[in-house]
């Protein structure tokens, strides 16, 4: 505060000031007035001050509440979008594991997930097939030369047998009780024991219970009950690009090997051999889904689980050509066993080949179509079988067969084809081309069985 000069006490000197102090005299005392005046001053200060503290406390606190308010909302959009994020993440993460089991696999395509299903619902009927036999055992031992006694050299002779593992091949369970489909190339090793290993690894010895004569098919028999089966589709009605499923024993040595591919083709003809066994199969599917040595005798799916076809032969030097016997043709084989315990076929007793445009060509033939009457080019086999009906009968080798019962042969329409419709005993009529000239010659088809 500032004070007037006529409020300022009076001293002559400096020295008078010092000796007022030094006689103790009181200090200097300001006036009612003065006093009223700095009162005042105080007042206002402190008003002032409380005003503007009060004033600071108010925006402090409004804008406390609102930067609260603020900052709580951001927090809680924060949870909100961290809590949508963790949900998300959460529903892509696999379930929590209980019971230690290993995480499941989430199919990323719907067929995909059919596959799968199929595979885990047919592997437990698909069944490997051991083929073991009895060979001899060699062993070295050394032996003086005859002309240099003090040389010995090494030689062999055998020292008994032992059952050894000689080939594997695959198949499929089809009934309760049971019977085994496979190819005949994989049973028709002679001498050889035929064991069963299931998917659960159980071991069973395995008895041929028939061998089909037409086709690459042949039925075993376990002992034993309630075993898992297949379901038989209906082959007629596949189409090419049509998407299949392989299950075999590949190589012999891996189990249940799954492969997938399409049908590539319907309807083909093809000289297969296996087994010691060479023969013309026809009317087979081709298949680009991986068939390797093996796998013979495994099942052919679509994606229904049901078995289209019998896995049987494989290109060789291809790539992805593989070929199945239509299980429709294995139906018959399948009820022929469970009724009779055999398979028989209607027996006409000729070899022959569908005639082509080519084939014609290549023989000079007068006509295009039919099947020629003619020996096996793998085997050198007469055309004609001894004793059968087609003999009886005076066919020939070299005549063509044109009509079978009033039906045209064609590579559409095969002899195989249309004989598989009769029955054993059946009469029929073939029409018959030799020597340029026709003639109709009647007979009773014969049985063929195993």
């Amino acid at each position: 505060m500032n004070l007037s000069n006529e409020q300022l006490p009076k001293f002559s000197s400096i020295r008078d000031f010092f000796q007022k102090f030094k006689r103790k005299e009181k200090p200097m005392e300001i006036s009612n007035e003065v006093k009223s005046s700095k009162f005042s001053f105080w007042k206002s200060k402190i008003f002032s001050v409380l005003a503007i503290i009060l004033i600071s406390s108010f925006f402090g606190f409004l804008a406390g509440a609102i930067s609260s308010t603020s900052l709580s909302t951001q927090i809680k959009d924060y949870l909100q979008k961290l809590n949508i994020n963790l949900s998300s993440s959460q529903a892509n993460q696999p379930q929590e594991n209980k019971g230690n089991e290993p995480p499941s696999y989430i199919p990323q395509t719907s067929e995909e997930k059919t596959v799968i299903e199929v595979v885990k619902e047919v592997s437990p009927a698909v069944v490997s097939i051991i083929i073991s036999k009895n060979l001899p055992v060699m062993e070295e031992y050394l032996a003086p030369l005859p002309d240099f006694p003090f040389f010995n050299v090494p030689q062999y002779r055998q020292k008994g047998t032992q059952k050894q593992e000689i080939g594997g091949g695959s198949g499929f369970l089809v009934s309760e009780d049971g019977l085994v489909l496979t190819n005949k190339h994989v049973a028709s090793i002679e001498g050889a024991d035929y064991t069963v290993l299931t998917n659960d690894g159980k071991k069973f010895p395995a008895k041929i219970l028939a061998i089909d004569p037409a086709q690459d098919l042949a039925v075993l028999k376990i002992e034993g009950n309630n075993f898992p089966i297949v379901k038989l589709g209906n082959s007629d009605t596949i189409e090419i690009g049509q998407t299949v499923i392989a299950i075999g024993n590949a190589l012999g040595e891996f189990r249940n090997t799954v492969s997938v591919g399409i049908i590539s083709g319907l309807g083909r003809t093809i000289t297969a051999s296996g087994g010691g066994v060479v023969e013309t199969l026809e009317d087979v599917i081709q298949t680009d889904a991986a068939i390797n040595q093996g796998n013979s005798g495994g099942p052919l799916l679509n994606l229904r689980g049901e078995v289209v076809g019998v896995n049987t032969a494989t290109a060789v030097g291809a790539e992805n050509i593989s070929f199945a016997i239509p299980i429709n043709k294995a139906k018959r084989d399948i009820e022929q066993v469970k009724a009779s315990g055999k398979i028989i076929y209607p027996f006409l007793g000729v070899r022959y080949v569908i005639i082509t445009d080519q084939i014609q060509k290549d023989n000079n033939l007068p006509v295009n179509y039919g099947a020629l009457v003619a020996r096996s080019e793998q085997t050198g086999e007469a055309a004609i079988f001894p004793g059968s009906p087609a003999q009886k009968a005076g066919l020939e080798e070299g005549d063509i067969i044109l009509e079978f019962n009033n039906e045209k042969i064609n590579t559409d329409n095969s002899l195989a084809k249309i004989i598989i419709k009769y029955n054993p005993g059946d009469q029929v009529t073939l029409k018959i081309l030799r020597n340029g000239q026709e003639k109709t010659v009647s007979l009773n088809l014969g049985e063929r069985s195993e």
